[in-house]
């Protein structure tokens, strides 16, 4: 005999805020109870590469900025590996200095995020096809149910960009150019900004991974 199909009652859910400070990144919040903090430095000071510095803010529907967003991000290393056990590439030496992963949060005062880490090499795409250098986001705040996932290349490599299997996907040119960085040099150091506008117009281009 069949038995009858029981429906579960979806379970209840919330958005990730205004506490992720607090959860993920307390130190920020002012709050010492981790021992070993996750912080937005990527690099050792013996890690090969270019370093750079990249910094945004976040952008609500309305324009304002978003103060309690926090922000993951990981990356290759300047030979374009990942320093995970995943990544099987062929080509490239691993670097035991570089985490190649980090976190920050916006800060209360301006909305401002900023990660130290050093400009990442190629990686080869699917089909062996070469991607541009870039630096995957994932992102969480108050009124977002799900962690919403973009990239940020660089806006000093136009060749590499051009022929990136992922850029080139995207139709629009004003689409593409919410996903590229606009680098400028201060003390010597380069910045590049990233600005990330949730809707709206100008919205970023967001990818569902």
């Amino acid at each position: 005999m069949t038995q009858p199909l029981t429906y579960l009652k979806e379970t209840a859910s919330q958005t990730a805020g205004p506490y992720v400070h607090i959860g993920l990144s307390p130190h920020q919040a002012g709050f010492d109870i981790f021992q070993n903090n996750f912080d937005n430095n990527l690099a050792g000071a013996s890690t090969p590469g270019i370093p750079i510095i990249i910094e945004g803010r976040v952008f609500d529907g309305s324009g304002h900025p978003v103060r309690d967003a926090l922000l993951e991000i990981w990356q290759a290393n300047a030979d374009g590996r990942y320093n995970h056990p995943g990544d099987r590439q062929k080509t490239g030496a691993m670097d035991p200095h570089f985490r190649g992963w980090g976190r920050a949060c916006t800060d209360f005062d301006k909305g401002l995020y900023r990660f130290y880490t050093i400009k990442p090499g190629s990686v080869m795409g699917r089909e062996g096809r070469p991607m541009a250098p870039h630096v995957s986001f994932w992102l969480v705040s108050r009124g977002i149910n799900m962690g919403l996932n973009t990239r940020m290349y660089f806006g000093d490599e136009p060749d590499a960009n051009a022929a990136d299997p992922i850029l080139s996907g995207i139709e629009l040119q004003k689409r593409r150019d919410t996903l590229i960085a606009r680098p400028a040099q201060k003390d010597g150091m380069t910045i590049y900004t990233f600005d990330i506008v949730l809707q709206g117009e100008g919205e970023t281009v967001f990818f569902d991974v």
